[in-house]
């Protein structure tokens, strides 16, 4: 559960997905892992990558930053001196580049050290930073395979950087189609778009199936068991969109 950004939280949210999840038959295997309990992981994991000499704090302001948000080391001769509040980088050779093969998306190519030079590992209000958290957590679980939404397709190779100044495993990487509204907008609460309605949990799953491309469960399935037994039984990864985003309105309500 990526509970990060406690300032951007609304309360009960948490509790909430894992409610609508269990509604629509999708239960989980393990304990649940709570991100804002495993601060002293990420921790560890700082020490490792400092150990290596490959962070440095930060305290330049928006401003200041260069393209991409990168601040390429102006901080760094002033470390002794640099006043709080600061953020950790993580530092990115220029000439990095990280390829990897996306199930969906086909081979991903990056030019990590110029698109998103030395990320942010530690905010300055310091709260962890998502691409380390993920990373830990991934290695944590034992995750081989990333499934999630296209959106987040731009932070795997950060991702990616990380494990490998960890020495940890990388995933197979995932990454679907999410869903738009009519301006392209991505369906999310900060665009108030409205939530699941738990009650109509086979609708859900069976337009879900459609905008993934998917072959529709035959119409006595009227369960979410045997909806999602269909769909698995059938699923076929090369019918999804290969696209990043696929509009609501091309569902089936």
């Amino acid at each position: 559960m990526e509970d990060l950004d406690p300032p951007r939280e609304e309360p009960g949210a948490a509790q909430r997905i894992l409610h609508t999840l269990q509604c629509h038959g999708l239960h989980w295997d393990e304990p649940v892992l709570w991100q804002s309990r495993r601060r002293a992981a990420y921790a560890r994991a700082r020490q490792r990558l400092a150990a290596r000499g490959c962070l440095f704090r930060c305290d330049c302001t928006r401003a200041a930053l260069g393209a991409h948000g990168a601040c390429r080391g102006r901080c760094q001769p002033r470390q002794a001196s640099l006043r709080q509040p600061s953020a950790v980088r993580i530092r990115v050779p220029p000439d990095c580049h990280i390829a990897f093969e996306d199930l969906k998306q086909g081979l991903q190519c990056v030019a990590l050290g110029r698109e998103t030079p030395d990320f942010v590992v530690l905010r300055k209000d310091a709260l962890d930073a998502y691409q380390l958290a993920v990373a830990v957590d991934d290695a944590a679980q034992a995750i081989s395979h990333v499934v999630r939404g296209a959106d987040l397709l731009d932070s795997t190779a950060r991702q990616i950087f990380v494990q490998q100044q960890l020495d940890f495993p990388t995933p197979r990487y995932c990454h679907l189609p999410v869903i738009t509204d009519a301006r392209g907008h991505k369906l999310s609460k900060q665009r108030h778009a409205p939530a699941l309605d738990d009650a109509k949990a086979v609708a859900n799953l069976r337009c879900a199936l459609h905008l993934l491309g998917q072959r529709a469960p035959p119409a006595q399935l009227s369960g979410v068991e045997p909806v999602l037994a269909f769909a698995a039984e059938h699923w076929q990864l090369a019918r999804v969109p290969h696209a990043g985003s696929v509009a609501a309105a091309a569902a089936h309500t």
